[in-house]
């Protein structure tokens, strides 16, 4: 597996929340042969740890909350060619060594070096599949579309990962919208359930685009920024919508006073976009 890098096998990555252990590039190596990996995806695992291990993706939070967060590992550019990975049809399920193997060594390296167990450390009340492996590429192939790496300032043409924590995948079932508009608007209902419809400016959602829904935006010359303007507009709503005891629902903002300073609330679950591809 160390074939895989040229990285010395003692150099520390970093320390595994939530038990901050020291962990060396031999030790992901490790971790990634009972993945199943090869050798050649082991750079693409110790950038995703290395992801993981900035403070702004909290991994301590996401492994000993008691929600449903795991890590989603995103991969972008060249390096998705050359593994083989799947960006295409069932991109989010099984089927693809590289997909399902890169996200379980992530999550085994918490596990294992980490001391985030399930039942201990581990507080997830319900958990999610996520928790084995969640890993995919982006799609590419159409050069009108900004990657997400490049959206969030890799350089065009480099290969990057994007690690997001993520809980279940919320399917979008619209077939029946022919224009952008109809789309968007079905889109920003469906993003509204994340995590609860009362939780604005606090939880985020990772949206991927089908190809059929793609051709819409893309066949009406709509680009990525386009489609988060048009995503935030009907997601916008009146804040006493938001206040505990509305629509029968104890959930609602912190405060009553933090409501009630907005006059509307947006929401932001349509920041991080990706997209996969059609089938030959």
């Amino acid at each position: 597996m160390l074939t895989g890098t040229r990285r010395n096998p003692h150099e520390i990555v970093g320390r595994i929340p939530p038990d901050l252990a020291p962990c060396t590039v031999e030790k992901v190596a490790i971790n990634a042969v009972m993945a199943g990996c090869r050798p050649e995806y082991l750079p693409v695992v110790l950038t995703a740890l290395e992801a993981a291990l900035d403070p702004a993706f909290t991994l301590h939070g996401v492994t000993c909350s008691t929600c449903f967060s795991s890590p989603v590992i995103i991969v972008n550019g060249p390096i998705t060619k050359r593994l083989g990975m799947n960006s295409g049809m069932n991109a989010l399920g099984q089927g693809n060594r590289a997909n399902a193997t890169i996200g379980r060594a992530l999550n085994l390296v918490v596990r294992n070096l980490g001391g985030g167990r399930p039942g201990e450390i581990d507080r997830a009340t319900l958990g999610t599949p996520g928790k084995y492996t969640f890993c995919f590429a982006e799609d590419e192939s159409d050069d009108g579309w900004v990657p997400l790496a490049v959206a969030r300032g890799a350089a065009p043409g480099s290969s990057a990962v994007t690690v997001f924590a993520g809980d279940g995948v919320q399917g979008v079932w619209d077939q029946k919208a022919r224009t952008p508009a109809e789309l968007t608007r079905s889109l920003a209902m469906a993003l509204t359930a994340v995590g609860h419809p009362k939780l604005c400016k606090w939880v985020q959602g990772l949206l991927v685009l089908s190809p059929e829904h793609y051709a819409i935006y893309g066949g009406a010359g709509w680009c990525r920024n386009r489609i988060t303007a048009g995503l935030h507009r009907p997601s916008c709503g009146p804040a006493r919508t938001l206040w505990p005891g509305r629509a029968a629902s104890r959930k609602g903002c912190r405060s009553h006073t933090a409501a009630s300073e907005y006059p509307s609330f947006i929401r932001t679950a349509s920041s991080w976009f990706a997209r996969v591809a059609r089938p030959d």
